[in-house]
């Protein structure tokens, strides 16, 4: 990669075959490790096991985590996995490897997918840290790879480097910061303050109708109480609560009156002497997918937890 005028660098790299996948990567992780730098490998388990045998010995130095578990929420990347290890490392270069997009992932995740890398530039303005992303641009719609250009200021394509002219990551966030359809029949209850309980109590009660059951349920239990308890705090003091059943999963969204005003909020780690804030942190730590939708007229938080296996729809090209 060639010197940016900005200490944090976060390159788009396409690719087309394992040849290209292998030389856009493996000369960054080595030149890492030559130069002393931390590096971690945070990609799908496939492309995670590509990478550790090619680099044999030398993968022993590096921290490979697989993104189909790690980033099986993608709004848990940015702390659990990206600022987790630079923050291990609070001096000197910092590289890694992050691919949170893949055809696997469902078109309920790719709005919370773009959205994270967008977000990362702010997360990481300013830090000597260099994110490289790769993207699979046969198998990968179009649409991505445009907001690839939008979410990265320098996208690597067949070999050669260029600054990204569509390099746009706030009018990304707002783009996919949409109402999020719902079932109209979702059963629902309205609560305040005096009505917490009953409105945890009737929420707990339908996930288990639904299918959860112990550490799930547990995990729900945690889940709903922290955004139900968020609405009566932060968001106007009432709010609505409601919880349904799709493709194998449970959905739970809590709707108020308030405002997020922070894109991040929820994805930044948390300090020690942190007072509060960490209840969307925490959402995002337990459920398989959280979605957000904020503007004037209030904000709907929407976390997803599997009870049963479920069947991903592909956001690109099926392999054949």
């Amino acid at each position: 990669m060639t010197p940016a005028a900005e200490p944090f660098v976060h390159p788009a790299l396409f690719y087309r075959d394992v040849q290209e996948y292998l030389a856009g990567t493996v000369p960054f992780i080595r030149d890492g490790l030559a130069d002393g730098d931390p590096v971690a490998v945070a990609v799908p388990g496939p492309n995670l096991e590509l990478l550790r045998a090619e680099l044999g010995a030398d993968a022993e130095a590096v921290r490979l985590i697989d993104m189909n578990e790690a980033g099986r929420n993608p709004g848990r990347i940015i702390p659990n996995v990206l600022r987790a290890f630079a923050d291990a490392h609070p001096t000197g270069r910092v590289r890694i490897i992050g691919e949170p997009i893949w055809p696997g992932r469902t078109t309920a995740e790719y709005p919370a997918c773009v959205q994270h890398e967008a977000l990362i530039n702010a997360a990481f303005r300013g830090r000597d840290v260099t994110i490289v992303c790769p993207y699979d641009a046969v198998r990968l719609d179009a649409a991505v790879l445009a907001d690839a250009y939008a979410t990265h200021p320098v996208v690597v394509d067949e070999g050669r480097e260029s600054r990204s002219s569509g390099y746009d990551p706030d009018r990304i966030v707002a783009a996919y910061n949409q109402p999020l359809a719902r079932p109209s029949r979702a059963p629902a209850f309205m609560f305040d303050g005096e009505r917490l309980p009953a409105a945890r109590e009737f929420a707990v009660a339908r996930a288990g109708r639904l299918g959860l059951v112990g550490e799930r349920l547990e995990d729900f239990t945690l889940a709903v109480a922290e955004l139900t308890t968020n609405s009566v705090v932060h968001g106007g003091g009432s709010g609505t609560v409601r919880v349904w059943s799709q493709g194998g999963q449970v959905l739970c969204e809590v709707t108020d009156s308030g405002q997020l005003s922070d894109p991040l909020a929820g994805r930044r780690p948390a300090t020690r002497d942190q007072p509060g804030g960490r209840g969307l942190l925490m959402v995002h730590h337990l459920a398989d997918l959280v979605r957000v939708h904020t503007g004037t007229e209030g904000t709907a938080i929407r976390f997803h937890l599997t009870g049963s296996p479920t069947t991903t729809v592909s956001h690109g090209k099926q392999l054949t």
